[in-house]
């Protein structure tokens, strides 16, 4: 368990609250990711990831995708019902000097573009939602798409820290804060003050020690008891890829016969690498011979 939702006591807002240190480290570590470009898919996994054990069923996925004129080029994650996520960073090496005010430069990596967000929820056509980045740094981003997009209106809080040799994650997490429908004025100015003069998120996180409650109490205890969160549920968001060997064989197969033939007759195989894990493919020639074969009963 690595995450809480709850709801304030005057059913006014509900806030989802997480802490990802072990999904941004196993992230960066396959990715062999800098610092900024870590932060960067850190952030984007940790917010797809609390979107993702809010959609309403278990079967239900979204995907991220943060295209943008800096170095960064593109942040995507995929996550779903049960609260697994799984990503990449199109430049895993894109670095800038800190911002002057000695923070990561995430903004600068990602740039000028565009946030978009997809969700398949079973039904005929996916839901898809698009807005222009507000300033690349992930969180002020997520905040503008729940307002514009989604008529949500509330708050997001997103933050990776790393240790003193920048080659591991310290501490990573984030929040989600949603306004409901008959919040009450009170509540949401109380709730505005705490979040303006809260402390950086990893900080707080730190401050806990990655205990949860900890957090919670350390972020909204200050608030009159009448709008402070109870928690109504505990759920766990984990990195999990579901790249296989099958999936790998309909990939190739969906080329067509032409490219497919073009394959066996000029590299006799193929390797084949998931973009999210990593993890490498091989087919022989023969194998790719049968999945041929496959391609052409198909198109008969």
């Amino acid at each position: 368990m690595n995450t809480l939702i709850a709801v304030d006591n005057s059913g006014s807002y509900r806030v989802t609250l997480t802490v990802t240190t072990s999904l941004c480290e196993e992230a960066m570590q396959i990715h062999g990711c800098t610092t900024t470009a870590a932060a960067a898919l850190g952030r984007t996994l940790t917010c797809a990831g609390m979107m993702g054990i809010g959609l309403k069923s278990m079967s239900d996925r979204l995907t991220v995708q943060i295209k943008g004129s800096g170095p960064a080029k593109q942040v995507l994650a995929c996550a779903d019902g049960l609260g697994r996520v799984k990503g990449y960073i199109a430049n895993p090496a894109a670095e800038l000097p800190p911002r002057a005010d000695g923070h990561l430069n995430v903004g600068g990596i990602v740039g000028e573009g565009s946030l978009t967000v997809i969700k398949d929820l079973g039904l005929r056509e996916p839901y898809v939602g698009t807005i222009p980045l507000v300033n690349g740094e992930i969180a002020r981003d997520f905040t503008q798409y729940f307002a514009v997009s989604e008529q949500q209106p509330g708050s997001v809080a997103l933050g990776v820290r790393f240790t003193k040799d920048r080659a591991h994650v310290a501490w990573a997490g984030g929040f989600i804060v949603q306004v409901l429908p008959d919040a009450k004025d009170e509540a949401l100015d109380a709730l505005e003050e705490t979040i303006t003069l809260m402390d950086d998120i990893t900080l707080l996180i730190q401050d806990a020690e990655g205990d949860l409650y900890k957090l919670m109490d350390l972020i909204f205890g200050k608030l009159p008891e009448e709008f402070r969160p109870r928690v109504l549920e505990e759920r766990t968001i984990s990195w999990m890829c579901d790249c296989s060997r099958e999936r790998m064989e309909k990939a190739l197969v969906s080329i067509g016969k032409k490219d497919l033939a073009e394959i066996i007759e000029e590299d006799h195989g193929a390797e084949l690498t998931c973009q999210f894990c990593l993890k490498k493919y091989r087919f022989n020639e023969q194998e790719l011979r049968t999945l041929l074969e496959e391609a052409s009963h198909g198109q008969n």
